[in-house]
């Protein structure tokens, strides 16, 4: 078979007059070129809504927003927050050093618990300086630290003291004296309000000035400050999206046009797009949260593609010697089908979120499905009504790139010399796909689901480092708690909630994995083995002279339920799941002999660790079932069985090859890997559609099916390959980002992007070249069968 390199007037002639595979809905885009001027008035209207929409966007930077659904476990969780709103406010200072315990260096820790009081916002703190002597009959209890602290051996011993405190050890201080943990209370206000950049830096200036010299590391933890460098992550990531986004899709866009006004043309409604889309969520009250922050680059994965594929069109017709108006109608007409197409599969993968049980997941899924639509919008309306303003004198144009367009005819030559060796063999290339992409997911299949608070949360900041070191020396930063809530006719000091309380304390203390164990019975252990008191009034007493920001930590306000809280390490969910499942069977015989407590083990960890392998796989099912409602989907546009099949093999070879290579890295399944896969399949067919839609207009009586495969192949190659260039680009620029779970959705999805190219070219030729021809032979066979 020879290589052939059809003239641009060859390429763009329609070969026969079909039915619309959108139905006609791309003849909206010819609507705006009957008034240009108008649409452009409405569109700067619209731009400057768009603004004012922008501004109203906030950040959701909550932990458990992945989590956020409407089930009863994550109702608890909402629960115990709000009873016992500790954890959610809390601001973990963690200070380490051998010197630590050195007689100077503890001096100016002291210093800087008591400078830390005085930050504005903060409301209390619990730290190695709060614990107290045995009380005296009659008397407060004094402090453990004394105002003067002792000097030589006297020190020594006092050390020995600090270290074997059953309130601090192991929990406020490490076994070996080497790291403290200062807890501080914000106030709620603050958490949630922008004076929380403001209370932080103080906290941190604090800790610099108190322990300069001291040689002590420091730095920040908890909730608040992860949520902190969440916001501030999600901002930054933002400003980088969208500059990132606009170069990638100009720069490429100038280099091979080299007319500023196609430019214009192809880029521009891409931009529109995105800077109407943002407008519109912030007018619906969507927040930007770690996947919303993606929806940028996404908006330009969309919409540039099919910009792209108009203005090529567009393009080739002018070198035909069509004027701009026909040029462009032509290219609505015979382009615009296939635009409404890959956006409606792009959305048909936003949908597909919607059978999450995460809230985070599907509002996710429902702005980008709003995003599709507007971008659909955007490009089949602006593309023509840019063309038809800026584009000038149309004959000199064409006469300048019919002999001096070399970018654009060096990608068509490389196009036609992948046909031809594609068209070649058909059959061979073919089984070989059939093969690779089965022996692909069968490795896909065999991804288990990962999940890591870490992930959520910026790992280049202090935060997530704090944690580790809580993890290595405090049995870990996260919380896990056990909610007791008192039957009808219990109080909270009756014998039998104490007895309640006192062997949930002592279960959740020997289950391994767990540490750091705090509740009433702490109290109650320590006022019974230092003062000898087992009576219930001392502990009354006790309770009531302490601070009420610390009382609330494991005593609702009504006293009718207690938590007892222990920390548990940062490990995968897979890991911590086997514990949490442990606690709540060991609950069991308490719930059997106390019958009327309701005991329940929560906490983020909790949630996490139960509900995150479940989730995943449910994406991951639904995933499986878009491969089959989208090639349905295409074959139902197109009215045709043998495109049906077709593009089965490509759509699924980005995603089994992108879960090859996670499988390969050790990564596993993750959220942002499963949705990024997700969106991927949907917006990886723009390519298929691109290029079966032309195939489906090429082909025709007397041209063969190796001919049409590949004059469609030429026709479309080009804008395929710089579109994909231009969408990887705008997709791996998320490698920037401080958060683990962006920078793995942004390459994976600029990965699957690539890899929806090569599919394109290397699987959707040969196989849709096979199935032609066979679907050739059968008609032939069952119609010549009558005759005989």
């Amino acid at each position: 078979m020879h290589e052939r390199n059809p003239d641009a007037a060859d390429l763009t002639k329609p070969a026969k007059r079909t039915l619309s595979i959108a139905f006609g809905f791309e003849r909206i885009g010819l609507l705006a070129m009957r008034a240009p001027i108008l649409s452009c008035i409405v569109l700067l209207a619209m731009v400057v809504g768009a603004v004012f929409g922008i501004q109203r966007i906030k950040i959701d930077d909550s932990l458990s927003q992945l989590f956020r659904s409407d089930t009863r476990e994550y109702r608890q969780y909402e629960e115990v927050t709000k009873r016992f709103p500790s954890t959610e406010f809390d601001v973990l200072v963690v200070v380490e050093g051998k010197t630590l315990l050195e007689r100077d260096n503890l001096e100016k820790l002291r210093d800087l618990v008591t400078d830390l009081q005085l930050v504005d916002g903060v409301r209390g703190l619990i730290s190695l300086f709060s614990a107290r002597q045995a009380p005296e009959p009659g008397k407060l209890p004094a402090a453990l630290f004394p105002s003067e602290l002792p000097e030589g051996a006297d020190y020594d011993k006092f050390i020995e003291t600090v270290k074997s405190n059953e309130i601090i050890r192991g929990k406020l201080l490490s076994e070996d004296g080497t790291l403290a943990l200062v807890v501080l209370s914000l106030q709620p206000s603050i958490v949630g309000d922008s004076k929380l950049k403001t209370t932080v830096g103080q906290i941190r200036k604090v800790m610099d000035d108190d322990l300069a010299g001291t040689g002590l590391t420091k730095e920040l933890s908890g909730v608040p400050v992860m949520q902190l460098e969440i916001r501030n992550a999600v901002e930054r990531d933002g400003i980088i999206y969208n500059v990132a986004g606009i170069l990638a899709g100009c720069l490429i866009a100038i280099v091979f046009f080299r007319k500023v006004s196609f430019m214009v043309i192809a880029a521009f409604p891409p931009l529109l797009a995105i800077l109407l889309s943002l407008g519109v969520l912030g007018w619906a009250n969507f927040s930007l949260n770690m996947f919303l922050n993606v929806m940028t680059p996404l908006i330009m994965v969309i919409s540039f593609s099919d910009s792209m594929q108009l203005t090529f069109a567009a393009r080739d017709r002018l070198i035909a010697g069509e004027d701009k108006y026909s040029a462009f109608r032509n290219a609505v007409l015979v382009v615009g089908p296939a635009c409404v197409l890959t956006h409606a599969t792009a959305g048909i993968s936003f949908l597909a979120l919607q059978f999450s049980n995460s809230d985070l997941i599907r509002s996710f899924g429902e702005a980008g499905l709003m995003a599709t639509i507007i971008a659909l919008l955007a490009v089949l309306l602006l593309v023509p009504v840019f063309g038809v303003l800026l584009v000038r004198d149309e004959r000199r144009f064409a006469e300048k790139f019919k002999t001096a367009d070399w970018g654009v005819q060096a990608l068509r030559r490389f196009c036609a010399w992948i046909a031809v060796r594609m068209v070649g063999r058909p059959g061979f290339f073919s089984l070989l796909a059939l093969l690779v992409v089965g022996g692909l997911a069968v490795v896909y299949a065999n991804l288990e689901p990962r999940y890591r608070l870490a992930d959520q949360v910026p790992d280049k900041q202090q935060a997530v480092a704090a944690s580790g070191r809580l993890d290595a020396k405090l049995t870990g930063a996260n919380p896990i708690d056990i909610l007791i809530e008192f039957p009808k006719g219990e109080t909270l000091y009756s014998p039998q909630t104490l007895a309640t309380i006192a062997e949930v304390h002592r279960l959740v203390e020997e289950q391994a994995g767990v540490g750091n164990v705090w509740s009433l019975e702490t109290l109650r252990r320590w006022l019974a083995e230092k003062a000898g008191s087992h009576d219930v009034a001392t502990l009354k007493e006790y309770v009531s002279v302490i601070p009420k920001h610390l009382v609330r930590r494991f005593i609702s306000e009504d006293q009718t339920a207690v938590v007892v809280s222990g920390r548990v390490p940062d490990k995968d969910s897979s890991q911590i799941l086997p514990v949490v499942e442990k606690l709540d069977h060991a609950m069991d015989a308490v719930r059997t002999a106390h019958p009327g407590y309701e005991i329940a083990v929560t906490g983020l960890s909790a949630i996490a660790a139960r509900n995150s392998a479940s989730m995943i796989e449910k994406l991951n099912h639904g995933l499986t079932i878009e491969f089959a409602l989208v090639a349905v989907f295409i074959g139902l546009a197109f009215r045709s069985v043998v495109v049906m099949f077709a593009c089965v093999l490509p759509g699924i070879f980005p995603v089994v090859l992108s879960g090859t290579v996670l499988w390969a890295l050790g990564e596993g399944l993750q959220f942002a890997s499963v949705v990024a896969l997700t969106v991927s399949f949907g917006l990886g067919l723009s390519a298929t559609i691109h290029f079966l839609n032309r195939l489906r207009s090429e082909s025709q009586p007397g041209i063969g099916a190796g001919k049409a495969v590949e004059r469609a192949t030429v026709l479309m190659g080009p804008a395929l390959i710089l579109t994909t260039v231009v969408l990887a680009c705008g997709l791996v620029v998320t490698v920037f980002s401080d958060l683990p779970s962006l920078r793995l959705f942004g390459w994976l999805s600029a990965f699957a992007m690539v890899a929806a190219l090569v599919a394109d070219f290397l699987i959707l030729r040969p196989t849709a070249m096979w199935l032609i021809t066979f679907a050739e032979r059968f008609r032939r066979d069952s119609q010549a069968k009558p005759a005989k």
